[in-house]
């Protein structure tokens, strides 16, 4: 067994509770989703993701991928594209790839 089906194991390792926690959830979800406390529940759960997320973006992808002005203004512009111009994700990340190697290429 190599990488690609330790690859294709790992992916089904990671994927497989949340389908298995929806298709339990599934059969009782119109009744408990209109419940004040899973309301508040699920509230709490979606900040605790965002909180996830920001960790995840600043430790190790800031602290190690930011180094400077020009870095900044890579990630503020593929940012900008995403949220402001809606482009679509496979276009910024080429434009980012590209610009991050012209940039490894001038330092």
């Amino acid at each position: 067994m190599g990488g690609w089906a330790y690859g294709a194991l790992a992916l089904g390792a990671i994927s497989l509770p949340s389908f298995l926690l929806v298709a339990g959830t599934l059969p009782v979800w119109e009744r408990v989703r209109h419940r004040p406390g899973m309301r508040a529940t699920l509230r709490g759960v979606n900040a605790a993701v965002v909180g996830i997320l920001l960790a995840a973006l600043y430790d190790p992808i800031w602290t190690e991928a930011i180094q400077g002005p020009v870095d900044f203004a890579l990630a503020l512009s593929a940012f900008a594209m995403l949220a402001f111009w809606r482009l679509p994700p496979w276009i910024v990340v080429a434009f980012s790839a590209a610009a991050g190697a012209a940039l490894a290429v001038a330092r």
